[in-house]
């Protein structure tokens, strides 16, 4: 399995719009954050989770020429604003499987009433596939995807275990039974982002308590705002089986 991280930012990425922090102004390419998202690739298939307002950047940087569906881990605009750039993919490979709880497809029906809709549908709009998903494992083709529950402050939200690579981002709380679902884990991917508290997401404290109880292999923060710090001198920081995300970055399992 192959997963490359297409954004690694918070809601407003890194540079944020007429921003003087030092980490703003960072030479670093890895500094650089656009929204979160990642791509999970096996065999044949290529998913996307969550396709925010960099979509379509992202998408041209990574080289992508297909994708076989979305999934959605909530309805926030930095995780789906970029649903009408599934046009060329809708257009060139016909209608894109998206998936969703049913709270998330119900929101974006609403603010995307032109693509969801079956009646007199704009002909430039893209054709998706609705996918509703339960807190329940479920296949994409012969995969097993396992939903995890996360409270992101009042809101739930979904995570997912690909095989031994679970991805949970904009977290502040996991109730035990959803814990059980993350053992044995290879790689462990979690949102951490900055060092004070937040009310509706984990710190870099709250983050390294987490992944010490569920014990991967390895470790990779994501979702990072530039209150965390610079890429080079937060890596330092941590143990040695934990690592901080940056666009572009690819791991295989």
């Amino acid at each position: 399995m192959k997963l490359t991280f297409l954004g690694t930012g918070t809601s407003q990425g890194i540079p944020v719009i007429n921003c003087n922090h030092p980490v703003c102004l960072s030479e670093d390419a890895r500094d650089r954050r656009l929204r979160v998202s990642v791509m999970v690739e096996w065999d044949t298939y290529c998913y996307v989770v969550d396709c925010g307002p960099d979509f379509r950047y992202q998408m041209l940087r990574a080289k992508v020429t297909k994708i076989d569906g979305v999934l959605f881990t909530h309805e926030h605009a930095d995780h789906t604003a970029g649903l009408d750039d599934l046009r060329p993919f809708s257009f060139q490979l016909g209608a894109v499987p998206i998936y969703a709880q049913k709270r998330v497809l119900k929101n974006l029906a609403s603010r995307f009433e032109y693509i969801f809709s079956n009646k007199n549908k704009y002909p430039g709009a893209p054709s998706i596939v609705q996918n509703l998903i339960k807190n329940q494992p479920f296949l994409l083709h012969n995969l097993n995807v396992i939903p995890i529950k996360i409270s992101h402050y009042n809101l739930k939200i979904f995570g997912y275990r690909f095989g031994n690579i679970a991805y949970l981002t904009d977290v502040k709380t996991i109730e035990e039974v959803e814990l059980l679902k993350l053992q044995k884990l290879d790689i462990l991917i979690l949102s951490a982002i900055r060092i004070k508290p937040h009310r509706s997401h984990l710190n870099l404290v709250e983050a390294m308590e987490l992944i010490e109880i569920i014990s991967p292999k390895k470790a990779y923060l994501t979702h990072i705002s530039h209150y965390l710090g610079f890429h080079a001198e937060v890596e330092k920081i941590l143990p040695n089986n934990v690592f901080l995300a940056y666009d572009g970055l690819v791991i295989k399992n």
